[in-house]
């Protein structure tokens, strides 16, 4: 008899499905949560005749615990507001459908503490897959616990997938920051430039480093800059922001630009503030001084002039993430994105005489 039939409210529970199908409230429970332990076909197909009677209505989070998981995959972001980052959230959103799977995000907000924090509670919540993305910070103090508990969440059946630098013994989708850097800097000496500055974030943070060593890379092996070589980019260290990009060029601008043709922001967002800056100080971008980002974000093209900028495959990276995630780790390599440089107005050809 139902709980409608006893004249009660109450939904249906697991107890009356197996009292409905005659089985153990164990069997029924494996029966509908999909366990991986077997249960004789007879007594499956009787618990899900009984469920579907009683209009039963199986509890999610019982569910996630009998299985061992969610049908979740969880995403960790270093900076929701940085166009990057939603770039690959949508390749991993595309992906994880695809897959049946239900993508949640969680920001870092650049701290590694915090992606730590939010690691240990995602290990409590059972998703089926961790995605980290952002750059590896050096000396943060946290990697070797953050990999403990990582090891941790696979051990216990989950799947662990990076985007950003092979730091940690997990599959990896990694940009190629130097090469693309070094890439750029040869375009811009073809272009005719000669004089740089780079903005840039400390060296702590792995992007930045590879990107600006990667620029520096560049103008030092560029076989058409002559007997005097071209001169080492003036560096000024910021946040990788674009508040950071802003204040880097206010502050190029007050040091004096007279020794500057262009300059590098090693993303984009850095590079869009550092525009306005220049715009603010009565500097025009793509006239007076050149200026060029990474990422390729959308915004790039928003921009006047148009910014050039080094093209990541940001919507790849997330579908590569999630397939290197459903894939059997054992005979899953890494994956490495190439990047192209994209010249834009931002950086027209420099002319003879021209400052």
């Amino acid at each position: 008899m139902t709980a409608m039939e006893h004249g009660s409210t109450a939904p249906p529970t697991l107890h009356d499905v197996a009292r409905e199908a005659g089985v153990s409230v164990a069997t029924a429970s494996r029966a509908l949560n999909g366990s991986a332990r077997n249960v004789r076909s007879e007594n499956a197909r009787r618990v899900r005749a009984a469920a579907a009677k009683l209009n039963y209505e199986p509890h999610l989070s019982a569910q996630a615990i009998a299985k061992g998981s969610t049908r979740t995959v969880a995403l960790v972001v270093r900076d929701v507001a940085d166009p990057y980052f939603s770039s690959i959230a949508a390749g991993v959103a595309q992906a994880a459908e695809a897959a049946g799977l239900i993508v949640t995000m969680a920001v870092a907000d650049g701290s590694s503490e915090r992606e730590l924090e939010i690691v240990r509670t995602l290990r409590g919540q059972r998703p089926q897959v961790i995605i980290v993305a952002g750059s590896r910070v050096e000396g943060a103090g946290t990697r070797g616990v953050l990999i403990e508990e990582l090891e941790a969440y696979r051990t216990a059946g989950g799947r662990v997938v990076m985007i950003s630098q092979r730091d940690l013994p997990f599959g990896t989708v990694a940009v190629d920051n130097h090469g693309g850097a070094r890439d750029l800097a040869r375009a811009l000496l073809e272009a005719g430039y000669r004089r740089f500055a780079v903005l840039h974030a400390p060296g702590s943070l792995r992007t930045s480093r590879e990107r600006h060593d990667g620029f520096r890379a560049g103008l030092r092996s560029w076989p058409g800059a002559g007997p005097a070589g071209v001169a080492e980019p003036v560096a000024i260290e910021t946040a990788f922001t674009r508040a950071g990009g802003y204040d880097a060029a206010r502050r190029l601008v007050e040091r004096g630009i007279e020794d500057v043709e262009a300059v590098f922001a090693v993303n984009d967002v850095m590079a869009i503030g550092a525009m306005t800056a220049f715009r603010d100080a009565g500097v025009i971008p793509g006239a007076d001084i050149a200026v060029a980002g990474f990422d390729d974000i959308p915004s790039a093209l928003d921009v006047v002039p148009a910014l050039t900028s080094v093209a990541v495959p940001l919507r790849e990276a997330g579908l590569s993430a999630m397939r290197l995630a459903l894939t059997d780790e054992a005979d899953a390599p890494d994956v490495r994105l190439a990047a192209r440089v994209v010249l834009r107005e931002s950086t027209p050809p420099r002319q003879a005489g021209r400052r």
